[in-house]
């Protein structure tokens, strides 16, 4: 099974401050066709204007993970964790037993440009916890950098589900393979440039949903950075 998720047809929400397209169904947006795929529950693409940002709320039971783009993310929480996150960095937040935090654009001058990920955990009630790792460019370049995972591998963040999550950048003439359990599902969510993936040409915003799958391949690309999501069924 593969099924192709275009840019174009994602949601969408803009409140001056925020402009966010949203992957899966999100606040006001809902599409019973893209609401999940096994525990990844959302992928929001935001870029929030110089000073701005989104006040303290709180959250329960859910892997929240922050991949910045561009810019400054200004991140504060209810543990006491406090910081300034920029490009290559990736941040976990377990929102556990429940936490409140806020986040914002950490500049007055410049937007701030990010993906928001919302995969849901295997274990409730755990005790709220946070992770920042920071990943570097040449570690992505023509390979599949794994940056989340559930043991904490690889000096990774940890984040409570079996699920891995791998970043790469690939360019003209970068081929690389992951192989996948016939009985996971696999995610890819292209952040930038185009690549092709088993035979699926893909570009900036695109997703490919894959299942009953052994291997997925990446190839044809053209200054691609891309995720990709190991997931149980």
């Amino acid at each position: 099974m593969m099924e192709v998720r275009r840019s174009e047809e994602r949601g969408a929400a803009h409140h001056g401050w925020l402009m966010s397209k949203h992957s899966f169904s999100f606040a006001d947006y809902f599409d019973p066709r893209h609401s999940g795929f096994g525990p990844l529950l959302v992928i929001n693409e935001d870029r929030v204007a110089p000073g701005a940002g989104f006040g303290t709320h709180g959250h329960r039971d859910m892997e929240i993970i922050s991949y910045v783009l561009d810019g400054a993310l200004e991140h504060k929480d209810s543990m006491g964790t406090g910081s300034v996150l920029h490009y290559g960095d990736v941040q976990r937040m377990s929102a556990g037993s429940g936490v409140r935090h806020s986040e914002f654009n950490g500049s007055k001058t410049d937007p701030v440009h990010f993906l928001q990920i919302w995969i849901e955990p295997d274990t409730k009630g755990i005790p709220p916890s946070y992770e920042e790792k920071h990943f570097s460019t040449d570690s992505k370049k023509g390979k599949l950098r794994l940056v989340a995972s559930r043991d904490g591998r690889q000096d990774t963040v940890l984040i409570h589900q079996d699920a891995s999550i791998y970043a790469a950048i690939l360019d003209e003439g970068d081929k690389v393979e992951h192989a996948l359990d016939s009985e996971r599902l696999a995610y890819v969510h292209v952040i930038r440039g185009d690549v092709t993936v088993n035979g699926v040409p893909l570009k900036d915003g695109d997703a490919l949903k894959i299942g009953g799958e052994e291997r997925v391949v990446f190839d044809k690309a053209e200054a691609a950075e891309l995720l990709l999501f190991d997931l149980p069924a």
